[in-house]
């Protein structure tokens, strides 16, 4: 059934007032009924997650066990009344669903129902596997962090800079592992080519498993040269992404959320989204 315009003159295809105060409660944390649904979730998320961690320690396993799966169930059916009141509130329940956030918010209490429905002991591995997939519950508060937007954005317009970047440490990687394995040979645990690039990106990155060494005089000189490179390189990626991340935050942000993709913080002038492109409203 359309919805009749209101008294106020909106458009018949406005969404009902319900929707539109579930929609700025959920979606936007402007006001205090907002941010308390936000608070409240955070700390839903925490706890659930923190429930699955303690249901794979076996000790705590076998003394709170039930406990811990009516605290799954709790969640799981939490989780569940909270997506259905999204897909409810946006103006596209499928854009919304087909997105990151609500695919998210689909792991988060799907693997529950799964495992409710399938207990036997022929499908323990699934339902292994799915406990460990209700930890992905962690990736709902992503959306509720608001430099979390700033950082998406920066690491938006790096793309082009760091793909080069890292087309640039391969070829590095790849030359100075062959070179490994001209120098050192397999006498020195450098069999092959491969085993070489796996040691150059190693010691690059300055990690160091220490399970391939060079022996060599001259190997330990490449080696002392890509150390010292690799400290260098490491600075790359983080001073691209902190001048754009200056950049992305030089101007305030309003928790706008579209009504279309449901994305917040846009630009104070900003008319459309610039995600989806939908119209934003007025704050």
């Amino acid at each position: 059934m359309a919805l009749q315009p209101s008294r106020r003159g909106l458009a018949p295809n406005r969404r009902a007032p319900w929707r539109e105060r579930l929609f700025t409660i959920i979606f936007e944390s402007d006001t205090p009924a907002g941010k308390a649904f936000d608070v409240t979730l955070i700390l839903a998320i925490g706890i659930s997650v923190g429930v699955v961690m303690l249901d794979s320690v076996r000790s705590v396993r076998q003394q709170w066990g039930p406990w811990l799966r009516l605290g799954e169930a709790v969640f799981t059916v939490l989780f569940t009344v909270e997506y259905v009141v999204r897909l409810l509130c946006v103006h596209d329940p499928r854009r919304y669903a087909t997105s990151f956030f609500g695919m998210v918010d689909l792991v988060a209490f799907l693997p529950g129902w799964i495992g409710f429905f399938l207990p036997g002991t022929s499908y323990m591995i699934i339902v292994r596997v799915l406990r460990i997939l209700r930890v992905f519950r962690v990736l709902k508060l992503g959306a509720y962090l608001s430099e979390a937007n700033i950082l998406l954005a920066s690491l938006r317009a790096s793309r082009k800079k760091i793909e080069v970047f890292l087309f640039t440490v391969t070829m590095l990687v790849i030359i100075f592992g062959s070179l490994m394995y001209l120098i050192e040979g397999e006498e020195n645990g450098f069999t092959s080519i491969p085993r070489g690039v796996y040691w150059a990106i190693v010691t690059l990155t300055t990690v160091g498993y220490g399970d391939i060494a060079p022996a060599t005089a001259l190997g330990q000189v490449l080696a002392s040269i890509i150390m010292i490179c690799g400290y260098g390189i490491i600075a790359v990626p983080t001073g691209i992404v902190s001048a754009e991340m200056v950049r992305s935050a030089g101007g305030p942000r309003k928790e706008r959320a579209c009504t279309g993709c449901e994305a917040r913080f846009h630009d104070p002038d900003a008319v459309h989204c610039k995600y989806c492109g939908k119209k934003l409203e007025a704050p």
